[in-house]
């Protein structure tokens, strides 16, 4: 027989307002403890989690695979082998919940392929802490990712998720690489019509977590510091 693949969530910080046990319930950090086999996006950040975690074994006991951008669809197999074979296997997210813009989805694909259990656990989601904490509409809604890099394409992309929401009445929810949190804020800003509600949630279930949530035309003066912080944006057009 096979084993399960559980899918682990991790916290969203290191500084996780209230410790662990605020964000993960012990069911999964007990299933944490108890594997052997895990898959994360870094060998090392997973051995952090796994000993916040309170691993029972040494961790250098416990074998970590990679699983990431770089790696190729043809290592998939292999990776999910040990799970073949018998043994009950974690995959981690660097942030929250995996398989959920992350990576891991084409091996949780691939599990049920191969008639593995997948076992999806509780755990944080920057995703959908966000939309409950923006008041904006959570009866429909969709995630678009990240957005292009390039500014004249963002801003392209930025009004089509407008029109989109104002044509399905759709909370649009999505992303950036930190660093260039700014210019999406600015973008956004600058784009949206005056009547469009924007929301950022930045460093969810961290000690300097904010989330604000104005029409464009109401956004504060005072600028929102998003330099290198996780941040989520939402838009829902009036």
């Amino acid at each position: 027989m096979t084993g399960a693949l559980y899918l682990i969530p991790n916290t969203l910080g290191p500084a996780t307002a209230g410790g662990l046990a605020a964000v993960l319930p012990d069911e999964v950090r007990h299933c944490a403890a108890r594997l052997e086999y895990f898959i994360g996006e870094q060998a090392k950040s997973t051995r952090a989690f796994l000993k916040l975690a309170g691993c029972a074994k040494p961790l250098q006991e416990i074998t970590i695979r990679e699983l990431n951008v770089n790696t190729p669809a043809a290592a998939i197999d292999d990776l999910l082998a040990p799970i073949v074979a018998g043994s009950d296997g974690g995959l981690i997210s660097e942030a929250g919940c995996p398989a959920v813009a992350d990576p891991g989805a084409l091996l949780v694909r691939r599990a049920h392929e191969l008639g593995i259990r997948v076992v999806p656990l509780v755990g944080p989601s920057s995703i959908l802490l966000a939309l409950m904490a923006s008041g904006l509409n959570g009866q429909s809604f969709a995630f678009a990712g990240y957005l292009p890099v390039d500014a004249a394409e963002r801003i392209k992309r930025i009004r089509e998720l407008e029109l989109r929401s104002r044509r399905e009445r759709q909370t649009q929810i999505f992303i950036e690489t930190p660093y260039r949190n700014q210019a999406m804020l600015d973008a956004l800003l600058g784009t949206c019509a005056g009547t469009t509600l924007l929301c950022v949630a930045v460093d969810l279930t961290q000690p300097e977590e904010i989330v604000v949530s104005h029409r464009i035309q109401d956004w504060p003066r005072k600028r929102l510091d998003l330099h290198k912080r996780p941040a989520i944006f939402l838009l829902l057009a009036q």
